[in-house]
Formats: C-alpha cells, structure tokens, sequence
C-alpha cells in the first residue's frame, strides 16, 4: 500500500469512519476529528446501505476542535441543518457529517462512500471495502460493552464470517478481523471522553 508522504515528511493515511444515523457513529466521528486525523490525512465516511435498518434517525451534537478555539458542530440526523435534502424531503446524515469535518478540518481530504451489501453482511463488507481502499485505521462507533462483545466473539469461534456469531457486534468483529488498526469508540457523554477499544488495547479511557 502507497501512502503519499506530505512536504514536512509526514505519511498521509486513509482513515475510514463507519457512518451511521445513530449515537454511537456521531462519537466515532468526533474521536476521529479530534483525536485520529491530521489535514494531510484523507477521511472516508463510509456508509453500508441497508433500508430496513435505519427508518428512525436521531439528532445529536458534536463539539468540534476549531483553530485557536472550539467549535460547536450540530449533525442533525434526521431534522434541519446545513446539509442537502434527499428526494423525500430528509436530510442526508452523511452530508451533515461531511460538513461537521469541514469544521474542524477545512484543509483535509474527505470523501463519503455508500456501498450495498450485496448478500454480504455489514462486517464483511466494511472488511471487504477496507482493503480494497488500502484504508490505514477503522472508526467505528460501539455501543455494547466490551465484555458481552467478547463473550460472543468467544462462543463464536472467530472465523471469517459473522454468520453464526450473532452475539457479536460489528465493532467487536472488525477489531478482531481487519488488517489495519481498528478502534472502537464509546462516546461517554459530551464531555466524558471515550472508551476504546482495539486489538491490543482494552477499554482504554481517553479524555475529551
């Protein structure tokens, strides 16, 4: 995998963001921005199109870093704000998260990516598009606790696929499962930092 080097000699990376209307996504990304990408990095928002799954959106907020000052970034999932109306009159999530990046980091590269699942499921297909991407690091919003999550990445074997593994969450799957460093993010409240999880780290506790 190539990685274009910026003038001070610093590698720019590909950092994928799994984006969702939910809670959980909106935290990853706030991690992302804050503490995960530089301006010379390229951010992917990446969102796997599933219908059923997303009928009911919800509003949040993110406190953006700002140069010299902080920002607040409302994403409103769902309701009003700065982003572009889809065909029936609702707010593209992902255009919300496109614009709360530019916020907080004008200068960098982002770039949003649907996908279907093709008869694959969520895991594999976020798996399947990171590579293909050549993508560095994996955000992914998580919202179970660690220790379920274990318990039925355990029961499950491991393996390739998530069939069978229904115990599993998609976060606890690709943090086991991808090629790059994959960090899960539980946002705890607006201003009580994150717990992450990756392959080697294990609810770390990251202030704000």
């Amino acid at each position: 995998m190539a990685n274009n080097n910026n003038r001070n000699g610093t590698q720019a990376r590909k950092v994928m963001v799994v984006a969702d209307p939910t809670r959980e996504s909106a935290g990853a990304l706030q991690y992302a921005l804050s503490h995960a990408v530089l301006e010379q990095d390229e951010l992917i928002l990446f969102h796997v199109e599933n219908p059923s799954s997303w009928r009911n959106t919800i509003s949040t907020f993110l406190k953006m870093p700002s140069l010299g000052s902080s920002t607040t970034a409302s994403l409103d999932l769902g309701g009003g704000g700065a982003a572009a109306a889809t065909g029936e009159g609702e707010v593209d999530f992902l255009e919300e998260m496109k614009h709360a990046c530019r916020v907080s980091q004008p200068k960098m590269k982002v770039r949003v990516l649907r996908v279907d699942m093709d008869g694959k499921d969520r895991a594999s297909t976020i798996l399947l598009y990171s590579n293909n991407e050549g993508v560095d690091v994996i955000v992914i919003g998580q919202k179970r606790s660690f220790s379920s999550a274990l318990l039925g990445y355990k029961r499950s074997g491991g393996g390739g696929s998530m069939k069978g593994a229904k115990m599993i969450d998609t976060a606890e799957y690709l943090i086991q499962n991808s090629s790059c460093v994959c960090v899960g993010v539980q946002r705890k409240g607006q201003s009580g930092g994150y717990v992450l999880n990756t392959k080697t780290q294990r609810n770390f506790w990251l202030l704000a």
